[in-house]
């Protein structure tokens, strides 16, 4: 059977201010509404002054609590999708998206749920925390870190779960301009005889990496990044423990086709023995198989333009189907145990096992 494409139209119908500088975009897809899950986000493909981009935005909406698909986008200073958004968009308007995916989604635990966000990174978050509230009976514990007052996203959606949730759900609003930056003291502090419970961390790195630290432990840490992964090593570092912290890249804001340029030319890998064969809108091209080289960057040495954006195993806009050969990926926080089965990779991530592969982009 077909896979069905890969970005879906759906029709905005609605537009919520919830700041200043963010909107929600209430979604109606036009084949039907997404299955997903709390936590999960959609790429969505935007065209700006003739140039593609792909960008990836949680849902701030959760399927056990919410009639309506949600989307919840901040400005971003100098960005140009989010600002193309929040200047163009109007009700009614149609837009291109993928279907829900990532792996940010709630676990299954009887210790209560940690939450800490910063600034927008509250959207995944609200998610997790509707369905936590409405599916267990587990408490929630949430640290919401924003500039200001005015800022503050969701504030009314979160005094309505306190209300309807009593004894259950705990939001602490932390201002910067009137406590100055969260610290590892606020952090224990909130915790307190809490540190049993699977912390999920959303927001900016500097935030993130402050809360990660100053976590107590036992509990497990989950958390959804703001930009793209760093690179990997060229020795993979030992596995870590059970205990460590899990990440989920998300991808920044890129123009499709753009990557980054080295501070230094970089010398191409030897070339191994092999080929790797590239399907894409209907061409067919074969290179050498290069050492360490992923079938994305074995498709632009081949000359043709593939699909990509995040470029950090999270968005899925590279997926193609592996038809010869086996393939490691680095990095998978898209594609689901299905996606597997069916032969799909993040081309972004996947490294030839064998000396020849095939893969097909559809």
């Amino acid at each position: 059977m077909a896979r069905p494409p890969l970005f879906r139209r759906a029709k905005v119908t609605r537009i919520v201010k919830e700041t200043s500088d963010t909107r929600t975009f209430v979604l109606e897809p036009h084949d039907g509404p997404f299955s997903y899950q709390a936590g999960q986000f959609c790429t969505f493909k935007f065209t700006v002054e003739g140039t593609p981009f792909f960008r990836s935005y949680s849902m701030s909406s959760c399927p056990e609590t919410d009639t309506e698909f949600m989307t919840t986008v901040k400005r971003v200073p100098g960005g140009t999708v989010s600002n193309w958004m929040h200047d163009n968009l109007s009700e009614g308007d149609e837009v291109e998206l993928t279907v829900p995916t990532g792996r940010f989604c709630l676990r299954a635990a009887d210790v209560p749920m940690l939450g800490f966000s910063g600034g927008s990174g509250i959207t995944p978050i609200l998610s997790l925390a509707k369905s936590t509230l409405a599916t267990t009976g587990r408490d929630v514990r949430l640290l919401c870190a924003d500039r200001d007052r005015t800022s503050a996203i969701f504030e009314s959606a979160l005094d309505d779960l306190v209300d309807r949730y009593p004894g259950r759900l705990t939001v602490l609003r932390h201002r910067d301009d009137e406590h100055g930056y969260v610290n590892a003291a606020r952090v224990l502090e909130f915790v307190g005889p809490h540190g049993i419970g699977d912390a999920y961390i959303c927001g900016p790195e500097p935030f993130m990496e402050l809360i990660e630290n100053a976590l107590p432990g036992p509990g497990r840490i989950f958390s959804e990044r703001f930009g793209a992964a760093t690179p990997p090593p060229a020795t993979p570092p030992p596995a870590a423990p059970a205990t460590a912290v899990e990440t989920t890249p998300t991808p920044v804001e890129i123009p499709a086709g753009t990557v980054a340029s080295p501070a230094a030319p970089a010398q191409p890998a030897p070339t191994e023995e092999g080929t790797v064969t590239i399907f894409l809108n209907r061409k067919k091209k074969s290179v050498p198989r290069r050492a360490g080289e992923t079938l994305l960057e074995s498709a632009r040495r081949a000359g043709l333009t593939p699909p990509f954006s995040c470029e950090s195993g999270n968005c899925a806009t590279c997926m193609a189907k592996l038809t010869e050969g086996k393939a490691t990926m680095r990095v998978n926080d898209a594609l689901t145990d299905d996606d597997l089965d069916e032969g799909y990779i993040l081309t972004c991530q996947a490294i030839p096992d064998t000396p020849s592969v095939t893969v097909r982009y559809e």
